[in-house]
């Protein structure tokens, strides 16, 4: 049985510290024979949830825009055995673009019966100097809002650095992502 793992870079840097540690850890997954999709979610240019309550009304899991990914990312997500969610600290929170995914995604979620219920959950985040512990809670309450089993590392995957180069002299940082990945692995293959 194949499992496979959708993460998710919020990110809107292609080559920054953020893809580089997502690579490793999806990297690591694909070792352990874990089937990966890496989403660059700046890609969408996705508009802000404008609070119309379609998919409250509805009830299908669906955001009722059709203009841009969202509806093919909770398709995804839908289908995968984990999600991975992971950001760079901007300004003490995750990035606009990160925000808006998880705003839309979340309310499509909640009013289509909880789809994500049970799958595994990864969140890890980068700072420069601070506010990753700031971005690691909220993408890891996201998660298990949306009842989504959530693992773990110790230390917790938040690594300060600001470009791929610095990240990699980040040693506990670094153990912590193999950790992660380790202990995502190992709950996928309990499922």
């Amino acid at each position: 049985m194949c499992m496979k793992v959708v993460a998710f870079n919020g990110s809107p840097r292609l080559l920054g510290s953020t893809s580089y540690a997502l690579n490793m850890v999806l990297d690591e997954l694909n070792k352990d024979g874990i089937e990966t999709d890496c989403i660059q979610i700046y890609e969408s240019h996705m508009n802000p949830c404008n609070h119309c309550s379609s998919c409250e009304i509805r009830g299908d899991g669906r955001c009722i825009a059709e203009d841009d990914n969202m509806n093919s990312y909770l398709d995804k997500m839908k289908i995968a055995d984990g999600i991975i969610l992971a950001s760079p600290a901007y300004y003490g929170s995750c990035t606009a673009q990160l925000k808006i995914f998880l705003e839309r995604a979340g309310f499509a979620c909640k009013f289509g019966k909880n789809p994500l219920k049970g799958k595994i959950g990864a969140a890890f985040a980068i700072q420069e100097r601070d506010g990753g512990i700031s971005v690691y809670s909220e993408l890891v309450n996201w998660l298990l809002g949306n009842q989504v089993v959530v693992v773990g590392s110790t230390p917790i995957a938040v690594l300060t650095g600001n470009d791929p180069t610095s990240i990699e002299k980040d040693s506990k940082g670094m153990k912590a992502l193999r950790q992660l990945a380790h202990n995502m692995f190992e709950q996928l293959i309990k499922k």
